[in-house]
């Protein structure tokens, strides 16, 4: 058994019931677990220190929501977004075209990297769905090559209905042979339901479909408009409803009396121009929320937790607390994960180290390189 102090921890962020934030603190971590939390002066022997100099910890990141496995390059969309042309889901064949036609060995490089991306920034936790194959070769193979990064799988075959094909056999084939050959690379199922992809007959066939097959559900609900996703989500027992950024009363409501995480994902709302959701409506209600990156070419393309925080925090309501929350114990929760997502005794000790004296500085200094070690 190895151990290791981290000492001198000027603010740690543990998400203890009784006292989620402590100053002048150190921990210890015995085979990558938390084993002691208390005052410097208190620690016990170990085999190595980390003397982080008074600077401030939090749990590593929990990235719940991001498509990266994929190639292609939709900037030319973002530049005509940017200058007027809505958002539409039908961009994603786009996607769907370049990935079909990259290797497994360039889709797996792309995961890599983005993986890279994501730890330097702070996450230790992601979740990666499938999508832009919508073959049964490539959404396996999707799978497959995202397994190899993450247990945190999500077959998501019924991202949209490819060209030319007719939607009942597209859901027939997803809840048919797609989701049989996908199911042993997959944790949990997801269907975008929404205008211009799935409606809600459609999508609680292909979750149902999952549910049968011992794969967990979540969706992607409310994002362009008003529409049945939440409340299937809530109707399923669903860990997740992702978007969220148009919601009913009825909506929050079934939320705050539900298990069903709030999926928010701010970095879609700055690259689409659409309006944030209303995160303060959300934990005023009880709901639980969740914030994620949506990392993808198409409607969100940054990896960084901490933007996305930062942007949670400006635009949707929440205070610098609440959005570090959201982005590392409500991402655990939308995964339906205990040991991850906090630093209470017991967990898994990732931790994120940041060259600055507070959390707040998550969101005082966006866009600016604060962590400086992840462990």
């Amino acid at each position: 058994m190895t151990s290791r102090l981290v000492t001198n921890i000027g603010e740690l962020v543990t998400w203890e019931p009784d006292r989620p934030v402590r100053h002048d603190a150190a921990f210890v971590v015995e085979d990558g677990a938390v084993a002691w939390i208390g005052a410097p002066g208190d620690a016990p022997a170990t085999d190595t220190v980390q003397d982080v100099g008074g600077a401030a910890v939090v749990p590593g990141f929990v990235d719940s929501h991001t498509h990266l496995v994929f190639a292609g390059d939709r900037s030319a969309e973002f530049e005509a977004r940017m200058t007027g042309q809505p958002y539409a889901a039908g961009g994603i064949r786009t996607t769907v075209e370049a990935t079909r036609a990259a290797t497994d060995d360039q889709l797996a490089g792309t995961v890599a990297r983005h993986l890279a991306e994501m730890r330097a920034q702070g996450t230790t936790t992601v979740e990666i769905k499938s999508g832009y194959g919508l073959t049964v070769h490539d959404e396996e193979r999707s799978l497959a090559i995202a397994r190899r990064s993450t247990p945190e799988t999500t077959f998501l075959g019924a991202h949209v209905v490819p060209a030319g094909t007719d939607v009942a056999a597209y859901v027939d084939l997803v809840t048919g042979e797609m989701l049989r050959r996908c199911a042993p690379h997959a944790r949990w199922i997801d269907v975008f339901c929404e205008d211009g992809a799935f409606g809600g007959d459609e999508a609680r066939t292909v979750l149902t479909a999952g549910i049968a097959a011992g794969l967990l559900p979540r969706i992607h609900a409310n994002q362009l408009g008003p529409g049945p996703g939440v409340q299937l989500a809530v109707e399923l027992g669903a860990a997740a409803a992702d978007h969220c950024t148009y919601l009913t009363a009825s909506d929050v409501d079934a939320l705050a009396g539900s298990g069903t995480v709030a999926g928010l994902l701010p970095g879609v709302e700055f690259s689409t121009r659409q309006p944030y959701p209303d995160a303060r409506r959300l934990v005023d209600a009880g709901v639980t929320v969740s914030i994620a990156t949506d990392c993808n070419p198409g409607s969100s393309y940054t990896s960084s937790m901490p933007f996305c925080l930062a942007l949670a925090v400006r635009d949707m309501g929440l205070s610098p607390l609440e959005a570090l929350r959201a982005a590392t114990q409500g991402g655990a929760t939308s995964l339906r994960r205990d040991e991850v997502g906090h630093l209470r005794i017991g967990a898994t000790a990732d931790h994120v180290v940041l060259d600055a004296p507070s959390y707040v500085h998550l969101a005082y200094r966006p866009g600016v390189p604060l962590v400086t070690s992840v462990g």
